[in-house]
């Protein structure tokens, strides 16, 4: 630990903003120089800061889901690999620190001179539209991970400052958008580059040791913020519990349960997922990152926004998750929904364990759903395969105080949509509907927001995978609100047949066929007659 006595919070706040600053940096260069849509566009991408042992310092302002979990894949590369000076790491194996397959993970570690071992490390996380596997967009109902895409362990991707070609070779001869993905995998190395130069800058200008202190202590610091807020809350245990749809492969309805054990006293907490349903054959099984990753987003929630986003934040916290269950599965299960739909799931059953604890400051369930869309096949403008992947946004819970917003990317995503020029400029699509879905959001003293529609048509052939939920069991209201509507999802074939689709399916369309997603409502907080009354 640091020595408070020494503590200036002034400096700690320069250089807590210094730190992020390098980590949204990096995110900027990602971003600049991505190749694909969802990267560019859709900022589908983490970066951070980590120091010497691997503990993160600070994270840009990117997804939730991404940065929760990527300390696991930095951990992994450290134990894994003997990083040099100017090597980089690659990885995305969810059983190796990773998420699921399409989360891409590359890892410097940062040298100064007339030193052996690190003094920081830098990542990148990025979602790549296709990794290989059965379906374009590597986001199929798979039933095993080795259907999902190609599987990275942690490998040196960069050595001495130099790609390893075959590697990369290996990589691009395994999906379906070789120079897409080897112009995303390039931005993520510039982003880890800029991350290390600006660190060795910062050391050059303030000196070894004073960043050294000020690093641990914002750890510290993080972690007094939490066992405050521990502090503040209610002695007691507090039980709830959600569901999944479906696993898509005939599983269904699918249990998180999840047991919050505050202990203001002491300021700790346990989080303990004893009751959940054991994994599936579906995809949506989620690893321990994820449910991590999870934990550590419900519990920033309930602090300050300026509070540092460091791994001290976790060290008040206790985690109870099974092995072999759907939030903690084991090899080979497929694990592509597990990052985007049981993420999902796992933070509305915390939240409403938390809403027990403090039901004036949660809100009521969001449409707990990425609405995950991916569309693969040959572009007859160039003849070239094409991928594209979108998570779609749907309404914010409403909150003790206002109503919740309308489509807006909630809890573990932060994503952004991909803008209709941008989308029918880069696929072969026309877009025929983007709007509002009014009146999805559940009633209440504050409304939730409502979700969105978004109606595709395609203009060649293609492969079509919808990887959704929250389209059997809706969005709960809190304190009396009404649940919001569940989502909906719809084929119109050009010979005018209408198809209402599952929420996880893939299927052949044809040129002229038409895609609309209706994604859910938040739910609602407080009586819909206490609306009225006031």
């Amino acid at each position: 630990m640091a020595d408070k006595k020494k503590r200036d919070p002034v400096e700690l706040s320069v250089f807590q903003s210094l730190f992020h600053s390098i980590a949204e940096e990096m995110g900027a260069a990602l971003r600049r120089t991505a190749f694909s849509p969802n990267i560019k566009e859709r900022r589908d991408y983490s970066c951070a800061v980590f120091d010497g042992a691997g503990e993160v310092v600070a994270m840009g302002d990117h997804m939730p889901v991404h940065l929760g979990s990527m300390p696991m894949s930095v951990r992994i590369a450290i134990d894994s690999l003997d990083l040099a000076p100017r090597d980089i790491a690659i990885l995305n194996d969810p059983y190796a620190g990773g998420t699921h397959l399409p989360d891409v993970t590359m890892v410097q570690a940062v040298f100064l001179r007339r030193m052996r071992k690190p003094m920081f490390y830098v990542a990148t996380r990025a979602h790549h539209a296709d990794i290989g596997g059965m379906f374009p967009g590597s986001m199929g109902p798979c039933t095993e991970i080795y259907q999902e895409g190609v599987r990275i362990p942690p490998v040196k991707f960069v050595r001495a400052g130099k790609i390893d070609a075959s590697l990369l070779r290996l990589i691009l001869a395994n999906v379906r958008t070789p120079m897409e993905r080897e112009g995303d995998l390039t931005a993520q190395l510039g982003a880890c580059r800029i991350g290390a130069l600006r660190l060795e800058e910062m050391v050059e200008k303030y000196g070894v040791s004073r960043v050294r202190n000020n690093m641990a202590t914002l750890l510290d610091y993080s972690e007094q913020f939490l066992r405050a807020e521990l502090g503040r809350l209610p002695a007691g245990s507090f039980c709830a519990e959600d569901f999944l749809d479906d696993d898509g492969a005939g599983s269904g309805p699918i249990r998180i349960a999840v047991t919050l054990r505050l202990d203001p006293r002491k300021r700790r907490a346990e989080v303990d997922f004893t009751g959940t349903d054991p994994q599936v054959d579906g995809s949506i099984n989620a690893v321990y990152a994820i449910t991590y990753s999870a934990v550590y987003y419900a519990f920033r929630c309930l602090l300050a926004a300026d509070t540092p986003a460091t791994a001290g934040l976790m060290r008040p916290i206790c985690l109870v998750v099974p092995k072999g269950t759907v939030v903690n599965a084991h090899p080979p299960a497929a694990v592509a929904g597990g990052n985007v739909e049981t993420s999902q799931r796992i933070v509305d059953t915390l939240l409403r364990a938390l809403a027990q604890a403090a039901p004036d400051r949660i809100p009521a369930a969001s449409s707990g759903t990425m609405n995950n869309l991916t569309i693969g096949g040959i572009d007859p403008r160039n003849g070239n395969s094409f991928a594209y992947y979108e998570t779609i946004a749907g309404g914010m819970g409403a909150r003790p105080n206002a109503d919740g917003l309308s489509g807006v990317h909630t809890h573990m995503t932060n994503s952004l949509n991909t803008p209709i020029e941008a989308l029918e400029y880069s696929y072969p699509f026309r877009v025929h509907s983007y709007s509002y879905r009014k009146g999805s959001g559940g009633k209440g003293k504050f409304r939730g927001g409502d979700g969105l529609v978004r109606e595709i048509e395609l203009l060649a052939d293609s492969q079509v995978t919808l990887l959704a939920d929250r389209r059997r069991l809706q969005p709960y209201g809190l304190s009396g609100g009404e649940p919001g509507a569940s989502g909906r999802g719809y084929l119109f074939r050009v010979d005018g047949r209408a198809e209402e689709l599952p929420g996880k399916c893939t299927f052949s369309a044809g040129a002229g066929d038409r895609v609309r997603i209706e994604t859910p409502g938040g739910g609602g907080w407080g009586t819909e007659s206490d609306r009225k009354s006031d």
